[in-house]
């Protein structure tokens, strides 16, 4: 039995949904916060070896008797509070969950771990999944590697920052038998529409113009979620017990080159009406504050090691994204309000 949380989110429900084409026995613990959609899940909800937890994982009682039910082999964490926009306007919200949750969270694995028996104890994982962003922003060239020293600059990336360390500390002080993965920018299906490509889509599909920030040349590094979860699999079944491990997608795109190329794909299948080019509607906006130039991530250390590599392109992956959020406006037009409407987060409070 595997226990994620966050598995109602993004990545967490690709997860769910591999762990269950394997028939793993997967609990999904999620508190079904604003970026949650049990849509995302309701195709495998019925599944013999899928169950779910409504918990928060600040909540250290009833996660104990989570851990205590279904006696998991390992952890997958991935809950986390995870935009950065978001971060800017309301802190305290990432401060809670990502430092908060993963504190509570080891705590009980740690207890769940020394209770059980020998042999399982040694085959017993835990993965946390972080991110780039907690090395800050790179230069023109150059890329992250797992030995990059932490330079974060949004309140998210200090509290994924904050959490990696945590797990560091329980694994060196307790000898929790953990692992981190820190990732590029994730796209693909189910995505909430606060993040660039699909707030660009949803935006473009509504007729609104599309907001760029700054000049548009901020670079990322793009990952296909369906790549990252195989990454997170290969990490937590052959992955060494105390290492980090980078996933990149090596897809380095500036701002403006995914806009626009969404733009044209949105074109090709929808023509807006009077046939304007969406690209015509991109504007440049007062950049984000605190605006990282620029990520990219070594995967040397996973490919050699794991044998991990990404098996999407990205102009492929992006085509089917597209694809996919034309083929399911009943999965994203009903998130529309609940606590975003596809408007401008990230100002601090300024107009």
């Amino acid at each position: 039995m595997y226990l994620v949380t966050g598995g109602a989110g993004f990545i967490g429900s690709a997860l769910v949904h591999a762990l269950v084409r394997r028939s793993t026995p997967v609990v999904n613990v999620d508190l079904l916060t604003y970026a949650a959609n049990p849509a995302s899940l309701a195709d495998v909800s019925g599944a013999p070896c899928y169950q779910f937890a409504q918990v928060d994982v600040c909540d250290a009682q009833v996660l104990r008797a989570v851990f205590e039910k279904h006696r998991p082999t390992a952890v997958l964490h991935l809950a986390a509070e995870s935009h950065v926009d978001r971060s800017i306007d309301a802190p305290a919200d990432f401060i809670r969950t990502n430092l908060v949750g993963t504190f509570t969270l080891l705590s009980e694995a740690r207890r769940h771990w020394e209770s059980l028996p020998d042999e399982l104890a040694e085959r017993f994982r835990f993965v946390h999944v972080s991110t780039d962003e907690v090395f800050g922003s790179l230069g023109p060239t150059g890329r992250f590697t797992e030995r990059s020293a932490y330079d974060p600059t949004s309140p998210y990336s200090a509290s994924k920052a904050g959490a990696d360390h945590l797990v560091r500390a329980w694994h060196r002080t307790y000898g929790l038998p953990a692992m981190i993965t820190s990732s590029s920018n994730n796209f693909g299906p189910r995505q909430f529409p606060e993040k660039l490509i699909p707030r660009t889509i949803v935006n473009a599909l509504a007729g609104k113009p599309l907001d760029v920030y700054g000049t548009g040349q901020n670079v990322r590094d793009w990952l296909y979620v369906d790549d990252h979860v195989d990454a997170l699999l290969a990490v937590l079944e052959r992955g060494t017990v105390g290492e980090t491990y980078g996933i990149g997608g090596g897809n380095e795109r500036t701002n403006t080159e995914v806009v626009t190329a969404v733009c044209d794909l949105l074109d090709a299948a929808e023509p807006a009406l009077g046939n304007v080019a969406r690209r015509d509607t991109i504007r440049f906006v007062e950049d984000r504050p605190g605006h990282d130039h620029r990520y990219a991530i070594d995967t040397n250390k996973i490919a050699s090691e794991l044998g991990w590599r990404p098996r999407h392109s990205f102009d492929a992956a992006l085509a089917a994204t597209v694809r996919w959020y034309l083929d399911h406006r009943g999965w994203w037009e009903p998130l529309l309000g609940r606590g975003y409407s596809g408007q401008r987060l990230g100002l601090g409070g300024r107009a």
